[in-house]
């Protein structure tokens, strides 16, 4: 029999460990290493690209820089898909909503930071601007849990539905590739919308409670704002090996 390829044995796992899992469920540790030990071990070719792929360096005409996204596979327990970004581009900062995410980089330098809440200091509107063009209504506090730059062949990273990095933003320092599996993937009919956050330097606002902070640790918290982003991807064919659904 032919060997089983490393995507086809990356959608077995999935398909085994997402089996029972749902919005917010987390699978069992043993299981998230299953997919992340199949992840670490991708390469850009196992998904049928390469460094020169025109998928990562895709300009518009104002020389812009166009993120195309493969989608591999998606049903209502998980999504495999890869976004290539050209250098310079970024996918902003957004949220995952009940899903735990695996992102393996397959080639490149992605700069990561990430964010998650801080559940028991949080303000409304009763924020200090410290900049009166800043509309202060709806920010709430968030603690950074990546800040830093990342190079193929790096180690999967994982976040999960309250913790690990759920806000993310991903900056392509070079042309790059990166593998995200979702479960479960976005669903506006089931209310998993993707949220859009500007983030402001801890020091913009002035809350109760915020000066518990202490001074060297304030580096550490940001405060993020819901906003409308127009962010858009170009979907692609995936033409990489071939992944059966029905075995």
């Amino acid at each position: 029999m032919p060997e089983t390829s490393p995507v086809q044995r990356l959608f077995n796992t999935c398909k085994e460990v997402f089996a029972a899992c749902g919005p917010d469920i987390v699978p069992r540790p043993e299981d998230v290493e299953r997919i992340k030990a199949a992840l670490d071990d991708m390469r850009l070719e196992d998904v049928g690209l390469n460094p020169d792929t025109p998928y990562c360096h895709i300009m518009a005409p104002e020389r812009l820089p166009i993120i195309a996204r493969l989608r591999l596979h998606e049903c209502d327990k998980f999504s495999i898909v890869i976004f290539c970004l050209p250098a310079s581009s970024a996918i902003p900062l957004h949220n995952h909503p009940g899903m735990t995410v695996f992102s393996k980089l397959l080639f490149g330098t992605m700069h990561i930071k990430s964010y998650d809440w801080m559940v028991d200091r949080s303000s409304g509107t009763s924020a200090v601007l410290g900049n009166p063009q800043i509309q202060p209504f709806g920010v709430r506090m968030a603690k950074v849990k990546v800040n830093s730059e990342f190079t193929a062949s790096c180690e999967t990273s994982i976040l999960y539905p309250a913790n690990g990095g759920n806000m993310h933003r991903f900056t392509a320092v070079t042309a790059c590739a990166v593998l995200d599996v979702l479960s479960p993937p976005y669903s506006d009919p089931e209310g998993r919308h993707c949220t859009y956050y500007r983030d402001f330097p801890f020091t913009s606002f002035s809350v109760d409670g915020a000066s518990s902070v202490p001074e060297e640790e304030r580096e550490d918290y940001a405060w993020l704002q819901e906003i409308q982003e127009d962010f858009t991807v170009v979907g692609v064919p995936y033409t990489g090996p071939i992944i059966t659904t029905d075995n």
